[in-house]
């Protein structure tokens, strides 16, 4: 037992290590460069320019607003359709939650170019309605906020359902034998309950939409803050500002989730209840089931049209959806040349390797920390629990950012021309982590970067799997003479294989779509992951934005299918997934 303890220690001490140099290093690096001046003393200059310089200012206003307004409009879509799904039966209602979860298939700044086309001046909507109204001119921010909220509404979907259905049914009941109307009951018991549940679906609503960084680009919405941070990453080595526009980004996130944590995440109420079985649905007639399917189809249909949007450019051809309703011509060959065009091809082939490389990386690292969090008795888990959970809340763009800070400082400075010693050695090694070097090569920081990305989903699948798996067969394999190892392997793995295959599939498939280190780390066309070449494509003139639009769509139907997959491996626990 003690020697199992010791190796227990050892395994967390190196994952604190490991997490702390890719994961806590990479911010207090961003830090540092933001608050530490040429000549090594403390300074608050480059912090105070972003509070007074106009459009930096600008920037940090409007990157709230749009997160302040998708959040609230995510909750208004999800709450609703999650109260329905929780507390009622009726026709068709799997098929409808299923669909619910549609937006998820497709990241925000890929549905923005078929968003596009339907709301732009000369778009389908204006086609139809015979008017050429500027949705996304003058509304760009709008654009920005109707098309993040339409890809995040799933979370907090998935978090306010996971809540109802953990409820205690006997609190509504005696409210209701008190005489308490059902908007009161819902307002004054049920609201109180679910506030944990919904606070962890909107914090990451929150999070996401305000460090977003593909969404404004493509609208060309520049005065938002990831987007500045963005065009000044080339300037990182001379100016201390990409540090601080990134300080405020990761300061404004943290305080206010605090805050928010403090007012709406605390657990306000515990339920008495703890053995009582819910209460089944109530059955919904005729009449009342297609006011239900209407209600879902509200928030559905809207949320498909970038999906639809895309599927229509990827077919369209190029010049021919301009002023009509749908495209004058079609052809199937931009799917052709997305499988066939050399950028597209090759970024479809780096991703493939990224993702599944990350995914190994995840699948290691997170089932270590699941088993020493759930089964360990060691020193220190309870951080590595939290650590490993971190990076919902930390920005995707402040560690991609982190990592190219990283990459500036020693060892990996270490350039040949001013290497003395052994040091010349690895100079030509921290050549290749030289993210805007000539012979860069992000191939082992877009890895890590993906995988402590996407580390939290495949902790939060396998300690649910450890969590409802008998600890007694592990220890009866080892009462027979296993290993720690062996008897984990012989008798826990073929338990929880649902809950890693479901892991490592949420893991490959955002990391197939992940945007914004795709978008900071490569910076060379061989290189170039998947999204960065959607962007890049996007970006040129003729055919440019209908092969992009293609290999959205492919990313469309291999996420699709990994989603469907993981919710039949997890059922309603795929929705712990995305909680903090």
């Amino acid at each position: 037992m003690r020697w199992r303890f010791v190796g227990q220690q050892t395994l967390v001490l190196l994952l604190l290590a490991l997490l702390g140099v890719f994961l806590i290093w990479p911010i207090v690096l961003t830090v540092r460069g933001g608050v530490i001046g040429p000549d090594g003393r403390l300074t608050l200059e480059a912090l105070r320019l972003v509070f007074v310089d106009p459009a930096l200012r600008a920037g940090l206003y409007n990157s709230a607003q749009i997160a302040a307004a998708t959040t609230i409009l995510s909750l208004l879509l999800a709450l609703p359709l999650a109260v329905l799904s929780a507390r009622c039966e009726f026709f068709g209602k799997q098929a409808l939650g299923a669909l619910a979860l549609v937006p998820l298939v497709l990241p925000p700044f890929v549905g923005a170019i078929g968003m596009k086309h339907v709301l732009g001046r000369f778009g389908a909507l204006n086609a139809l309605l015979g008017t050429e109204w500027d949705f996304l001119g003058q509304g760009r921010f709008w654009g920005v906020v109707v098309v993040e909220a339409l890809h995040l509404y799933p979370i907090v979907y998935l978090n306010a359902l996971s809540a109802l259905a953990n409820l205690d049914p006997s609190l509504d009941e005696a409210a209701r034998n008190l005489g308490a109307s059902r908007w009161k009951r819902f307002r004054r018991i049920t609201l109180p309950l679910i506030r944990p549940g919904l606070f962890a679906g909107a914090t990451i609503a929150f999070v996401w939409s305000f460090t977003e960084l593909g969404t404004p680009l493509i609208f060309d919405l520049r005065h938002v803050l990831p987007v500045q941070v963005f065009y000044q990453l080339k300037e990182m080595e001379s100016s201390a500002q990409p540090y601080a526009l990134t300080i405020v980004m990761l300061g404004s996130v943290m305080l206010l989730y605090l805050l928010g944590k403090g007012v709406f995440g605390a657990r306000g109420h515990a339920m008495l209840g703890k053995g009582s079985v819910g209460a089944p649905g109530r059955r919904l007639g005729p009449l009342a089931t297609l006011a239900a399917w209407g209600a879902f189809g509200l928030v559905i249909l809207p949320a498909m049209i970038p999906h639809l949007g895309v599927i229509a450019v990827s077919f369209a051809q190029p010049g021919q959806w301009y002023r009509s309703i749908l495209p004058t011509s079609w052809t199937t060959g931009h799917y052709h040349d997305a499988l066939g065009h050399a950028l597209a091809m090759g970024s479809i082939a780096n991703s493939l390797k990224y993702a599944a490389l990350s995914m190994i990386l995840t699948l290691v690292v997170g089932t270590l920390i699941a088993y020493l969090v759930v089964r360990g008795k060691a020193l220190g888990r309870r951080l590595l629990d939290a650590l490993a959970m971190l990076p919902l809340a930390v920005p995707g763009l402040v560690l991609a950012f982190g990592y190219v800070a990283m990459t500036l400082h020693p060892p990996f400075s270490w350039r040949t021309e001013a290497a003395v010693g052994w040091q010349v050695w690895f100079a030509p090694i921290a050549a290749r982590f030289d993210v805007l070097g000539p012979q860069a090569d992000p191939l082992l920081l877009l890895v890590i970067a993906y995988a402590v990305r996407r580390l939290p989903y495949m902790v939060r699948s396998v300690a649910a799997g450890l969590e409802q798996t008998a600890v007694e067969l592990e220890e009866a394999a080892r009462n027979l003479g296993a290993g720690p190892v062996r008897a984990f392997l012989a008798a826990t793995v073929p338990l929880i294989t649902a809950n890693l295959i479901a892991g490592g599939l949420l893991v490959f498939s955002f990391s197939m779509l992940e945007v914004s280190d795709s978008l900071i780390l490569a910076q060379r066309e061989i290189h170039y992951p998947m999204t960065k070449a959607i962007y890049t494509l996007h970006q040129r003139l003729g055919d440019g934005e209908y092969i992009a639009s293609a290999m959205g769509v492919w990313g469309m139907l291999l996420l699709a299918i990994t989603l469907c997959g993981a919710g039949a491996l997890l059922g309603r626990r795929v929705g712990a997934l995305f909680r903090l």
